[in-house]
């Protein structure tokens, strides 16, 4: 009989230790995706490449074995401010630490050591496959009139793969968001609040397979977050985006999703240069895509995710 790609249930939980199944359920730990993709057997081949007296294949060996597992999250908050959102573990996962100040905000920052892991499930209408000790790397993309989201690349060790009934589910925990707009966003770069059409940012982890003689994990080796804005170009005497870029003068971007308590997200990096200013146009309005970099003032504070 056949099976259907849109009968998929993807869980995901924190390892207490590396590569050992955390065995997430339905009940706590189903996460709310969209546009989900999972390469099942990534890695390299092998072959032998023997000389002999007549041609033909010679086979190969698959090696390396591990899985990737992409996919979507709507950005929302978690319903009620110091709570944890339920896409949580997703971030502590792509080497993101998570500080909760009871009933006030949630906030993610970049650790640069003791990077936790997740077992995630992928059960495709009835075919589970485990991922273990899984790390990874997200993008944000912020566009106006659109669902803000956030795009997870994980890599993970391959676990088993079996016929296992789909678990129920239970998605009521994340909260429904709102739309990217005037009322509901605000967006500052470097102190200007111009009209703006694009944000996006990208971790930019580096996630390597370590797979070795006596260890196989999946690790973050490096991080360079970066991103790009999209605004209407104004004139100099408002900012000089040139001479910014030239003088490689720090500032800070800051974007903030949500009015509601409960329902907000902030975006935060308080030391970002200015990259090669672009001009374009949208709509007859001439624009700048400006490439951001954020940088590290002290260490693992260039970047922040504040849920409240």
């Amino acid at each position: 009989m056949p099976r259907y790609v849109r009968k998929l249930a993807v869980l995901a939980k924190i390892e207490t230790s590396y590569g050992v199944d955390a065995v997430p359920t339905g009940a706590a730990n189903a996460m709310l995706m969209l546009d989900v993709n999972l390469t099942p057997m990534a890695g390299s081949e092998e072959s032998r490449e023997l000389v002999l007296p007549y041609m033909g294949n010679q086979g190969i060996f698959l090696t390396g074995d591990h899985a990737i597992l992409e996919g979507s999250v709507e950005i929302a908050g978690a319903g009620a401010a110091g709570t944890v959102p339920k896409y949580g573990p997703l971030l502590r996962a792509c080497g993101l630490s998570e500080t909760i100040a009871a009933g006030v905000d949630v906030t993610y920052q970049p650790v640069s050591a003791g990077f936790e892991a997740i077992s995630i499930y992928y059960n495709l209408d009835g075919v589970r496959h485990i991922l273990l000790g899984a790390r990874g790397t997200v993008t944000f993309e912020l566009s106006p009139q659109k669902i803000p989201r956030v795009r997870f690349r994980f890599l993970g060790l391959s676990g088993t793969v079996a016929d296992t009934a789909l678990p129920v589910a239970t998605v009521s925990a994340f909260v429904v968001p709102v739309i990217v707009n005037k009322t509901n966003s605000t967006l500052s770069v470097h102190g200007v609040s111009a009209p703006a059409e694009a944000l996006s940012f990208d971790l930019g982890n580096q996630v390597e397979p370590r797979l070795v003689i006596g260890y196989e994990a999946i690790e973050i080796v490096d991080r360079k977050v970066a991103g790009s804005v999209t605004m209407d170009a104004g004139l100099m005497a408002t900012k000089n985006w040139f001479a910014i870029a030239k003088a490689r003068t720090r500032g800070a971007v800051a974007f903030t999703h949500g009015t509601a308590a409960g329902n907000i997200v902030q975006f935060n990096a308080a030391t970002t240069e200015i990259g090669r200013p672009s001009q374009g146009s949208s709509q007859g309005i001439a624009t700048y895509t400006t490439p951001l970099i954020m940088v590290p003032a002290f260490g693992n504070d260039e970047f922040a995710i504040v849920v409240k």
